[in-house]
């Protein structure tokens, strides 16, 4: 067999450049949307999540429209939401702490599921950008989500290189030869 692409290794995990190209670039891609939406909300003053929880439907709408209903909780919604946000972003577009951003995304962008769900019959009054039924650009972003915690990059490429390298280990980064 002839040697046709590069692969990178680090510890465990082995990758055709191609590969890690492109999970590097979703990572990204994910990452600055996520960091974005939570730059966007911090610098608004007058942003709220009211709005989105009140129109909550299915099972956990009532507890999401109290919350939208009660200042308190809803300005503890907010901030956790804004700053979630932005550290998850940031988190994935810097590869520190993948796998936390990567979940914590994954989390909060259930809730965003759970809370407004493109299911027949639901009709909201915040307008959608597009026609949607069970499967909606949410849901799309959770999967990618699910594809950066089981493929993870942030050691190969990203700062958790430098956070979680160990020496004893033998974890660096090498190019190999693919053999395929």
């Amino acid at each position: 067999m002839q040697a046709t692409a590069a692969s990178v290794t680090a510890g465990s995990t082995n990758y055709r450049r191609t590969q890690l190209v492109a999970l590097v670039t979703l990572r990204t891609l994910v990452g600055w949307h996520f960091f974005y939406e939570g730059l966007a909300k911090i610098v608004n003053p007058y942003w709220t999540s009211a709005g989105y929880l009140a129109e909550s439907k299915w099972w956990f709408s009532k507890l999401f429209v109290s919350l939208a209903a009660n200042p308190t909780p809803l300005g503890v919604v907010d901030f956790v939401n804004k700053w979630g946000l932005l550290l998850i972003g940031l988190g994935l577009l810097l590869g520190c702490l993948t796998r936390v951003a990567t979940v914590g995304g994954m989390v909060l962008l259930f809730l965003y599921y759970i809370a407004a769900p493109p299911f027949v019959g639901l009709s909201y009054g915040i307008p959608a950008e597009g026609a949607y039924l069970v499967v909606n650009k949410v849901l799309i972003e959770l999967a990618a989500l699910w594809v950066l915690l089981v493929f993870p990059t942030g050691r190969i490429i990203g700062l958790d290189r430098l956070i979680f390298w160990n020496r004893a280990s033998g974890d660096t980064l090498r190019l190999a030869e693919d053999t395929r």
